[in-house]
């Protein structure tokens, strides 16, 4: 499976389970070591650990999990690193915070929407 197909599948899994704008980055001509960021996120710390767990098993039915994940238990930054694709599941006023998107603005983007979460994305 290639890395935006990887990608696709984490994003998927975190609007199906109520992901805020869920959408994914194609950083890969910008960042040597990534080809994909999915960013998510979560009113409360419970989904946002809802939204990793969920995440990392379509990972591994994909047939790869993350290498590390980072910050689970903290849950308001977590992060699952799986090599070719990074996942990010921030609690909302985190993730509003950091404004990951914005400092990313200048790549490709996918928007998954909740109603596509069983479908395809969107460019």
């Amino acid at each position: 499976m290639s890395s935006r197909e990887r990608a696709l599948a984490a994003a998927r899994a975190a609007a199906g389970k109520k992901g805020a704008d869920t959408v994914v980055l194609d950083v890969g001509e910008v960042l040597a070591i990534v080809d994909f960021f999915v960013i998510t996120s979560g009113s409360n710390t419970r989904l946002v650990q809802t939204l990793a767990d969920e995440v990392e098993a379509a990972l591994k039915a994909t047939g790869g999990g993350p290498l590390r994940v980072e910050g689970y238990d903290d849950a308001t930054w977590v992060l699952l690193d799986c090599g070719d694709v990074v996942v990010h599941v921030f609690l909302d006023e985190v993730r509003a915070y950091y404004e990951l998107e914005r400092l990313w603005g200048d790549v490709p983007r996918l928007q998954v929407e909740p109603a596509e979460a069983a479908g395809a994305a969107r460019e």
